[in-house]
């Protein structure tokens, strides 16, 4: 018997990132609930995703709605809101987030220098986000150093892994499998205070993109060696 897959709102998911991710879940059997402030446009980003992938898929549902109806509906949450919007659209959905995982793709990136290390006082993005939920929201950081072209690409294989931080290791996992089905390898990366490399990291990789002309620099874990496993 199959495991049941988990209905993932996607918070945020009009923007580039939320797209992506939600057309990679929709292709590989997961019920989506679009989450946004405007819920017309959630429901007309719901039915692009729907009728693009129509032949592809059709065991899995989605639609959009306003982002606190999307999380009461929803077993995981995933947030792919701009930095600056963060706490903001956390606060609003704060009550519905309780008993349930959040994964939180937050980069604490401020304009205009994207490419420089900026970490809050609280030392991560994601941390201020536990710190505002309490203990019966329990966050996960992951795809931050994602890029969002790769993501919305369903020809394209994304040769980039996930590094997952949070502190429970089973909820971890649910993102490591969430990961894996949207064609990207995760990686266990120890407690949520972790997550303060991968959101450094961002900066970094944005860095690496202009100096050095690519398109969505990402990282690989590897153990130095040519016959490394993925």
């Amino acid at each position: 018997m199959s495991e049941k897959k988990p209905t993932i709102a996607v918070i945020g998911g009009t923007g580039n990132q939320g797209i992506g991710l939600s057309m990679r879940w929709y292709k590989a059997g997961y019920s989506l609930i679009i989450g946004s402030r405007d819920e017309n446009r959630a429901a007309q980003t719901a039915n692009i995703i729907r009728d693009k992938l129509i032949k592809i898929t059709n065991s899995a549902s989605i639609e959009g709605t306003g982002n606190l109806e999307a999380v009461t509906r929803s077993d995981v949450i995933v947030l792919t809101v701009p930095y600056a919007y963060q706490l903001e659209t956390i606060r609003s959905i704060s009550k519905a987030l309780e008993n349930k995982i959040l994964v939180d793709v937050t980069a604490p990136l401020v304009p205009p220098k994207v490419g420089t290390v900026q970490l809050p006082e609280s030392g991560s993005a994601v941390v201020a986000a536990q710190n505002m939920l309490g203990d019966n929201v329990s966050v996960i950081a992951a795809f931050q150093n994602i890029a969002a072209q790769h993501l919305s690409n369903l020809e394209h294989n994304i040769d980039c892994d996930v590094l997952i931080c949070g502190n429970k290791k089973a909820d971890r996992e649910v993102v490591v499998k969430l990961a894996g089905a949207a064609g990207m390898k995760g990686w266990h990366a120890g407690p949520l205070a972790n997550a303060a490399a991968a959101e450094a990291l961002t900066s970094v990789l944005i860095f690496i993109n202009r100096a050095h002309k690519i398109k969505g620099a990402g990282i690989r874990i590897t153990d130095g060696t040519d016959n490394h496993e993925r």
